[in-house]
C-alpha cells in the first residue's frame, strides 16, 4: 500500500481488543462486533480486525494516501487472522475469504461500501470447490465477488451485471439466481471479468477494497445522508475485515436480519427476514423475496432457538432494541453484527414503556432510547402506510403531517375556499407575512423555494400546518395558475395535490390520510418526562385554538403571543393600514379605537384557554412594510385614477405619499418593535389597554392568568424604561399591580441587548430570548434569503453542518444567550429567563438551554411534546444519576 507522511499510530485493532466504549475509534460496527465477541464468545462471531476511523481521516487529509504504518499493521493483523482460521488468503488449496465492510460512528445504512468473498481468483476458487466438495457454492461465491468488486471498487454500473444475470437465467429458462448451475456461474464470472481488469492478487484486492470503503465516505450518497442526518464530515469511517462464513452453501445454510422486537410497532416479538442458501446481500437487495423470521423455526428449529436466545441476551446487554445480521452455515449460527435498532416513533415509545415494565431500563434510560425529534410524527395526520402512490416530486420536509386538497395559489383564495368548506393546499413559489390568513385556511402549504427555516416552514410549524418547501424541481406560476415539471404542466388551479410534510413527498394521487391518536404509551412517556425535566415548556400561540391545542399537549403557559398575527385577518388588516397611514394622532387614535375591541376579545379567549397559567404577550413587532400596500401597486392605481379622472384620486395620492414616506431600505432593522412604540405610542397604548381590559374581564369570570407584557427589540435601558412607564400608567387605570397581576419584560434579540443585559434588567421582570432574530442579527444572515442562496452551499463547503436557524449556533449565538442570562441575573437574581425562538422546540438546542440556566423554552403547539421529552433527556444526561431512577 502507498503511504503518506504521518505517525506510526495504532491504526488496527483485533476484535478481541475492542469494546462498545471505543465507538468513536472503531466505528459503530467495529465496536459492536468487538462487544458481541465478548458477550457471545469468539465461536459465535467470526474473527477479524478493524481499521480505525482515525486511519480514514488521515487517508483523506493525505489526499487519499494510506497513513504510515497502516500497511504493516494490516499485514500483521491478517497473519493472526490466518493463524486463527488455519487457512491463508488466496491459498490455492483452502483459501481464507474475508468481508471488507464499512463502519461509521453513527449508522449510515446502505450509504457506505462493502465487499464480500474477497480472496478468490481462478486458482483459489478450484481449491474452495474441492475443500467444500461444493463446486456450485465456490463458483457462486466467485461470481458474487467479481461482481461486487467491479461495482464497488472499480465503479462499473450495477445494471450491467444484473442484465447479464437476467440474460443467463432467460437462456436457461430459470427464474431465480439459485437455479443457475455451475456452468452458468463460470460463464457469468468470465463475462463479469470482461467488464474490467480484475486483480487476481488477493493483497491487491484487499488494498482496493479498503481504499473503496474509505472513498465511499466522501461519495455523493454518503455526503447527502450526512447532511440530512447532521453527521460531521470529519468523523470518517472504520473498515472491518472479517472471516467469511457462508449462507450460500446449500439448503442448510442461509442469511438474514433479525430485530429483538418488531421494528415497526415495537411489540415485544422478534421480527426480521431470512433467505435459505443466500448471502446477506441477497436479503437486503430485493433480488429475492425473503421469508419471515418466524418461518426459521420450521426450517431449522435449533438455529431459531439459538437466535431467539441471542436476541434476548444482546437486548439485555445493550439495554435497547437490537438490529442484527446473521448467517447460518450448514446449520451453524454466526452473528455478524448488532446495533441499536432505528425505528419509527410509535415503536420507540412502545419499547421505552415495555422496557421499564420488564425491568430492563429505568425511566431515564428508557427516555434516552427515544429520538425526541421523531415524536412529532405521532401528532399529525399521515399518509396511510398501506397506500401506494406515485411521487411527483420531493422537497424539504418542513412541517410534519400530511394534507391534501385543491390547489390554490393565493392566500385570499384559500380563505374563500375554506369558508365554502373546501379543503385546499396553498401552493406558492414562497410565502410572505400577508399570506398568514391563507395558512390558517389551508390544509397544507407547498413552496418551490426555501427550506426548514424559511417563512413558510416557520409559520407552518407554528400553526401545526403540514408543509413541504424547497420543491425546486417544480415551477410554480401563480399568474398562469399552473405547476410545471420539466417544462410540462402537471397541475392546475383546483386540481388535487397531496403532500407529506414528514417525508417531503408530493403526489397527485388521492392518498388516504390517517388521523393520529396519542397512545397510552406516549402519555406514559410524557409523564416520565415531566417527572425528570427541570425546564418548563410553554407554547407560542396567537389564537385561543392554538392555546387550547398546546394545553392538550402539556404546555405550561404561553411563552410568546405574537400580536401582529392578530392583525392579518381580512377585516383587521385594512384597519391596521389606516392606523399606519394616518396623518396625525387624532386620525390614528380613531383608527385604533376600531381595533381595541377585537384585540380585547382575542386576549380574553387566550386567557380563558390558559386559565391558571402564565401568558406572555409580545407587543406589536412587524416591520411596517408587512402591513403597507406595495408602493408600485399604489403608484399604478394613482396613474389609472388620473387617466380616468376618478373621485378616488385625492385619497390615492395621499396613500402614495404616505407609503413612499414610510419606505425603508432595510425594514427588518427599521421601524419595528420598541421603536414603533416610542414613535407611535398610541399603537402600544391601545394594545396594553386591550390586554388589561381582557385581564379584568377574565378575572370577573374566575379565569386567573398572570400576564407578562413583553416589549420587543430593545437595545437600550431607556427604551424599556419609556415603555415600562406607559404599561404601568395603563395598568394603574385598571387598579392592577405589577408583580401581583402582571410582569414587564423584554425579548432579548439583539447582540447589544445581550451585552448590556445587566443594565436593561433594572427595568425588567423577565427576559425571553428571541433566538430567531438574535441569530439573524448576530450572524448578519437574513433568514429567508440565505435559504435559497447561501445555506446549501455553506453546508456543502462545511462552513457549518446545520442551519443556524434550525439548531442554535452554540459557539456564537449561544454565547450571547449565556452572557445575557448571566448579566441579567447578576443585576436581578430572580429574573425569569425563557427562550421563545424556533430553537425552543429543537432537541439539541434544548440541551444547550438546559445547561444555560433557562427557566423555560417556548415552542409551537405541536412541538410541545417533543420539547418535554428533550428537556427530560437533557436533565437525565446532565444531573445526578439518582434523578433518573425517580
Amino acid at each position: 500500500m502507498g503511504s503518506a507522511d504521518g505517525t506510526s499510530d495504532k491504526w488496527v485493532y483485533e476484535f478481541a481488543e475492542g469494546s462498545r466504549e471505543m465507538r468513536d475509534l472503531l466505528g459503530g460496527k467495529g465496536a459492536n462486533v468487538a462487544e458481541m465477541t465478548r458477550v457471545l464468545g469468539a465461536d459465535r462471531v467470526p474473527a477479524g480486525f478493524t481499521i480505525t476511523t482515525e486511519a480514514c481521516v488521515a487517508y483523506m487529509n493525505a489526499e487519499q494516501a494510506f497513513p504510515e504504518g497502516l500497511d504493516e499493521q494490516v499485514a500483521t493483523a491478517l497473519a493472526r487472522l490466518e493463524e486463527h482460521a488455519g487457512k491463508a488468503l488466496g491459498d490455492s488449496d483452502d483459501p481464507l475469504l474475508v468481508s471488507v465492510r464499512s463502519g461509521a460512528r453513527e449508522s449510515m445504512p446502505g450509504m457506505l461500501d462493502t465487499v464480500l468473498n474477497l480472496g478468490l481468483n481462478d486458482e483459489s476458487v478450484e481449491g474452495l470447490a474441492r475443500k467444500t466438495r461444493n463446486e456450485r457454492f465456490a463458483w457462486d461465491s466467485y461470481r458474487r465477488f467479481v461482481q461486487m468488486y467491479g461495482n464497488v471498487v472499480v465503479g462499473i454500473e450495477g445494471e450491467r451485471f444484473e442484465d447479464a444475470i437476467k440474460a443467463a437465467k432467460k437462456e436457461r429458462g430459470v427464474r431465480d439466481d439459485t437455479e443457475l448451475d455451475v456452468d452458468a456461474l463460470r460463464e457469468l464470472t468470465q463475462t463479469f471479468k470482461g467488464f474490467y481488469e480484475f486483480p487476481a492478487d488477493p493483497q491487491e484486492q484487499l488494498q482496493g477494497a479498503i481504499r473503496a470503503v474509505f472513498d465511499s465516505w466522501v461519495g455523493d450518497r454518503a455526503v447527502s445522508y450526512r447532511r440530512i442526518n447532521h453527521i460531521p464530515d470529519e468523523w470518517g469511517t472504520a473498515v472491518n475485515i472479517q472471516q467469511m462464513v457462508f449462507g450460500n452453501k446449500g439448503d442448510t445454510s442461509g442469511s438474514g436480519v433479525a430485530f429483538s422486537r418488531d421494528e415497526v410497532t415495537g411489540e415485544p416479538e422478534p421480527s426480521g427476514d431470512f433467505l435459505p442458501n443466500a448471502q446477506g446481500e441477497d436479503v437486503v437487495s430485493g433480488v429475492r423475496t425473503p421469508r419471515d423470521i418466524r418461518e426459521l423455526k420450521d426450517w431449522q428449529p435449533e438455529v431459531h432457538k439459538q437466535l431467539m436466545d441471542i436476541l434476548r441476551t444482546l437486548e439485555q446487554h445493550y439495554g435497547d432494541m437490537q438490529d442484527t445480521e446473521f448467517t447460518v452455515e450448514e446449520s451453524r449460527l454466526y452473528m455478524l453484527q448488532t446495533r441499536n435498532a432505528k425505528r419509527p416513533a410509535q415503536a420507540a415509545v412502545r419499547f421505552a414503556v415495555d422496557a421499564v415494565g420488564e425491568g430492563l431500563l429505568d425511566k431515564g434510560a428508557a427516555l434516552a432510547t427515544i429520538e425526541a425529534e421523531k415524536l412529532d410524527a405521532l401528532l399529525h395526520p399521515t399518509f396511510d402506510p398501506g397506500a401506494e402512490f406515485n411521487v411527483l416530486a420531493k422537497g424539504v420536509a418542513a412541517s410534519p403531517g400530511a394534507a391534501k386538497g385543491e390547489i390554490v395559489f393565493l392566500a385570499d383564495d384559500a380563505v374563500a375556499a375554506a369558508a365554502d368548506g373546501r379543503d385546499v393546499v396553498l401552493v406558492r413559489p414562497f410565502t410572505e407575512a400577508e399570506d398568514v390568513a391563507g395558512f390558517h385556511a389551508a390544509k397544507g402549504v407547498l413552496t418551490s423555494e426555501g427550506g426548514k427555516a424559511s417563512h413558510a416552514a416557520l409559520v407552518a410549524r407554528g400553526m401545526g400546518v403540514p408543509a413541504v418547501t424547497g420543491a425546486g424541481s417544480l415551477e410554480i406560476d401563480v399568474k398562469a395558475g399552473e405547476v410545471r415539471l420539466d417544462g410540462q404542466v402537471v397541475l392546475r388551479e383546483g386540481e388535487l395535490v397531496a403532500i407529506d410534510g414528514t417525508t417531503g413527498c408530493i403526489t397527485t394521487d388521492d392518498v388516504p390520510l390517517i388521523d393520529p391518536e396519542m397512545s397510552a404509551e406516549f402519555r406514559t412517556v410524557l409523564g416520565w418526562a415531566d417527572e425528570l425535566r427541570r425546564l418548563d415548556v410553554r407554547t407560542n400561540a396567537d389564537t385561543p385554538e392554538d392555546a387550547r391545542k398546546a394545553r392538550e399537549f402539556g404546555a405550561q403557559g404561553i411563552g410568546l403571543c405574537r400580536t401582529e398575527h392578530m392583525f392579518f385577518g381580512e377585516d383587521r388588516h385594512e384597519k391596521m393600514v389606516n392606523v399606519i397611514l394616518a396623518s396625525d394622532d387624532e386620525q390614528r387614535r380613531a383608527a385604533l379605537d376600531e381595533l381595541l375591541g377585537p384585540q380585547q376579545s382575542d386576549f380574553e379567549g387566550i386567557f380563558e384557554a390558559m386559565d391558571g397559567l402564565p401568558v406572555t404577550i409580545r407587543l406589536l413587532d412587524p416591520p411596517l412594510h408587512e402591513f403597507l400596500p406595495k408602493l408600485h401597486d399604489v403608484e399604478a392605481q394613482v396613474e389609472r385614477a388620473r387617466v380616468e379622472r376618478s373621485d378616488d384620486l385625492g385619497r390615492l395620492e395621499h396613500t402614495f405619499e404616505r407609503v413612499r414616506a414610510l419606505q425603508e431600505v432595510n425594514p427588518m432593522l427599521g421601524t419595528r418593535g420598541v421603536r414603533l412604540g416610542i414613535l407611535y405610542p398610541a399603537i402600544y397604548e391601545m394594545q396594553i389597554e386591550a390586554i388589561f381590559r381582557a385581564l379584568v374581564a377574565a378575572r370577573g369570570r374566575d379565569v386567573d392568568v398572570h400576564v407578562e407584557v413583553m416589549v420587543p427589540l430593545v437595545d437600550y435601558r431607556r427604551e424599556l424604561a419609556l415603555l415600562r412607564e406607559l404599561i404601568e400608567r395603563v395598568a394603574g387605570r385598571h387598579s392592577l399591580t405589577r408583580g401581583e397581576d402582571y410582569s414587564i419584560g423584554t425579548m432579548i434579540e439583539l447582540p447589544r441587548a445581550c451585552l448590556r443585559a445587566d443594565e436593561i434588567a433594572h427595568e425588567a421582570d423577565f427576559y425571553s430570548f428571541g433566538t430567531n432574530d438574535l441569530t439573524q442579527t448576530a450572524l448578519g444572515f437574513s433568514r429567508d434569503d440565505i435559504e435559497g442562496r447561501i445555506l446549501a452551499r455553506y453546508i456543502e463547503m462545511r462552513v457549518f453542518d446545520r442551519s443556524p436557524f434550525e439548531t442554535l449556533d452554540g459557539p456564537g449565538v449561544g454565547q450571547l444567550v449565556r452572557m445575557g442570562a448571566w448579566l441579567g441575573r447578576k443585576t436581578k437574581p430572580e429574573l425569569k429567563l425563557g427562550v421563545c425562538g424556533e430553537h425552543g422546540g429543537d432537541p439539541d438546542s434544548i440541551d444547550f438551554f438546559h445547561h444555560s440556566g433557562m427557566d423555560y423554552v417556548s415552542c409551537s403547539p405541536y412541538r410541545v411534546p417533543v420539547a418535554r421529552v428533550a428537556a427530560a433527556q437533557a436533565a437525565v444526561r446532565n444531573v445526578d444519576p439518582d434523578l433518573a431512577t425517580r
